[in-house]
């Protein structure tokens, strides 16, 4: 596996993705020479897919993923690791999503800042976050 330093969120993917990406999202990808993805976020872009299908868009991911990324799976430790944070942040109050913590913990187990628009969805998750969009 190549390595990496940060772990893209779906929406940092659907922004690469565009005719004309975010200035700012961007001039980050630029300094990047390895994205980090989880399995989870493949998973959400296959769905967008075959929901919304572009081939443009499938096939610039495709290359995208097969040259410029590494894929992190779900293993035991990190869905052992995303329960412990839901399950924490809920007994706080906090509902948030099982992809979104699966995400979460993958960053947090690899120690890498996970890049996303959404930061709110992972707060309290005590992760490095970094929003490109700002």
């Amino acid at each position: 596996m190549r390595s990496t330093n940060y772990l893209a969120d779906t929406n940092i993917l659907g922004e690469l993705a565009r005719p004309r990406p975010n200035p700012g999202v961007l001039a980050w990808a630029e300094t990047v020479e390895t994205l980090g993805l989880s399995v989870v976020t493949l998973e959400e872009v296959f769905f967008g897919l075959a929901w919304k299908p572009s081939l443009r868009v499938r096939n610039w991911f495709q290359t995208f993923v097969e040259q410029q990324c590494a894929v992190f799976a779900v293993t035991p430790q990190i869905v052992q690791r995303s329960g412990e944070i839901r399950g924490s942040l809920r007994s706080e109050g906090q509902t948030r999503s099982q992809a979104d913590m699966l995400i979460a913990a993958t960053a947090d187990l690899h120690q890498l800042t996970l890049v996303t628009r959404n930061t709110r969805d992972f707060a309290g998750c005590r992760i490095s976050l970094l929003d490109p969009f700002q």
